[in-house]
């Protein structure tokens, strides 16, 4: 691989991080003046409408028409959920927490793989599937006097996640990738826009601007993904992903002035770890299989993109 194509893919893959968490504090800034439904049915709408515009420029129709529609529209619905859940907790809980918390998602993949793909996994990926799940209850401390319910939330989200990123993987292949990354955010703006009329309120000139932004901040960072893939494939990319925990905890200290719990970091730390060990893992595994085509690559890898 070209030295500069690698360096190109990790430095877009490292932005795309920067700014989903940043897409997630424009989230969590927004949920203290309009409904959750309404924040994310301005980050869908906006996200959707720029998406078809890039994608009718360079594939023309193709993208609407999808082989495998009723996937889709699930698929579309998981990731909505995850959205939903994450959005949530982000009018709760800081923003560090709620996307370490998200992260735990690579690692339920692992799991759901052995429950519904019949995937055996060996003593290794077991012990790091196991420390995962240390970490994760590190952060969310339960039965702790001070532990917060809301984290269950994104935890929830994590597992949405997870089925979502099952689902693009049986569509890598079997549907075009343009129909995939359209359907990625069009089912959610469809729903949502029937789903926010009871709860609409009227957003002040400043706020509007807030939710043009948190779209188009969605979709630039979900281009550089994409373009970060189209350089280098997702298993030397994958643990880059991970940059967007660090980002989110800066943001939520400087921004939100949230406090770190050190139990959080140490299971923010081991959370990180075991994730990156499963990569390590499966990049051997796969290491003789055939790569699947870039863009949808780049949507298995699982950026829990506030999902």
């Amino acid at each position: 691989m070209n030295e500069s194509k690698l360096l190109t893919g990790i430095l877009l893959t490292v932005f795309a991080g920067m700014v989903f968490a940043g897409m997630d504090a424009l989230g969590k800034q927004l949920t203290t003046v309009l409904p959750v439904l309404q924040v994310v049915w301005g980050r869908y709408v906006v996200q959707t409408l720029l998406m078809t515009v890039y994608l009718s420029h360079t594939t023309g129709t193709r993208f609407l028409k999808a082989r495998r529609p009723v996937l889709q529209l699930v698929r579309g619905a998981m990731l909505l959920s995850a959205t939903l859940t994450m959005y949530f907790a982000l009018a709760h809980i800081p923003l560090a927490d709620a996307t370490s918390v998200l992260f735990v998602s690579p690692i339920v993949v692992t799991i759901l793989s052995v429950l519904f793909l019949k995937e055996r996994i060996g003593i290794h990926r077991i012990a790091a599937v196991l420390a995962g799940f240390f970490g994760v209850m590190l952060i969310v401390r339960p039965g702790f006097a001070n532990a917060e319910p809301y984290l269950l939330l994104p935890l929830f989200g994590a597992v949405l996640n997870a089925l979502y990123m099952l689902m693009t993987r049986q569509l890598a292949g079997a549907d075009d990738t343009a129909a995939t990354q359209f359907n990625t955010t069009a089912v959610g703006s469809l729903i949502l826009s029937v789903a926010v009329i009871p709860v609409w309120e009227t957003p002040s000139p400043l706020t509007a601007v807030m939710m043009l932004l948190i779209g188009t901040v969605g979709a630039i960072g979900h281009f550089c993904l994409i373009r970060g893939f189209a350089y280098a494939p997702a298993s030397l990319l994958s643990p880059f992903l991970y940059s967007q925990v660090l980002f989110a905890s800066l943001v939520s200290i400087l921004w939100f002035g949230d406090p770190m719990h050190p139990l959080t970091l140490l299971g923010t730390a081991v959370l990180v770890g075991s994730g990156l060990y499963i990569w390590w893992r499966e990049n051997r595994k796969a290491r003789s299989c055939k790569p699947l085509p870039l863009a949808t690559e780049a949507a298995s890898a699982g950026t829990p993109d506030g999902a």
